[in-house]
């Protein structure tokens, strides 16, 4: 008589996810799926709920609110991290600032520091979000978040670019997106073993 395994298992790696806006439908959470979907086998995407944070108190360590024990734990657990920002006025949005905030405190116990990661962005506008994301990366350095320099996605959302289904339908961008996803799955190997995640049941 044979034991039939139920639980199937793969190798990859675990990285946690910020997107920079809380809105319903957003062009940049949009993107992340679309990169999600790109990386399937390669990278597990843990999506990290800013929008349930507070704003940052120090004075609040002494109780800390659940959602902020619940990010430094996801973040601890993760190989890599990846920011999707979009750009408002110039730079990052306070909510993802005030994200990113959070888990480098209390003084002494950052978990970002040596955290392996990547900075993208999505817009419809032409301009990009080059600027938020210099900013971003700027904020990255002092917090030692190792950020993948390049390729860089300054990624203008055009209508049916990314479909319901998360498919990027245009073939050159899509293969310029893939080479991304190689690129920093790579990138994440440096600094990490993947991890043995169960993926499904026979």
């Amino acid at each position: 008589m044979s034991v039939t395994n139920k639980n199937r298992y793969t190798h990859m790696y675990k990285i946690a996810v910020l997107v920079g806006s809380t809105k319903a439908n957003s062009t940049n959470m949009k993107f992340a799926r679309a990169l999600e979907t790109l990386a399937i086998g390669k990278l597990s995407f843990d999506y990290i709920d800013i929008g349930s944070l507070p704003f940052y108190d120090d004075s609040l360590w002494d109780n800390p609110p659940e959602p902020v024990t619940r990010m430094k734990e996801q973040i601890v657990a993760a190989d890599g991290v990846l920011f999707v920002t979009p750009e408002f006025n110039r730079s990052i949005p306070g909510v993802l600032k005030n994200a990113i905030d959070w888990p480098s405190r209390p003084y002494g116990q950052s978990v970002w520091a040596g955290k392996p990661g990547a900075v993208v962005g999505a817009t419809p506008g032409a301009i990009g979000t080059a600027v938020a994301q210099s900013h971003l990366r700027s904020i990255a350095s002092v917090l030692d978040i190792h950020l993948m320099g390049q390729p860089e996605i300054y990624f203008t959302m055009k209508p049916g670019l990314i479909d319901d289904n998360s498919l990027v339908t245009d073939d050159k961008t899509r293969a310029f997106l893939q080479g991304w996803v190689n690129k920093f799955t790579a990138y994440v190997g440096r600094f990490a073993a993947p991890q043995q995640l169960k993926i499904a049941a026979e």
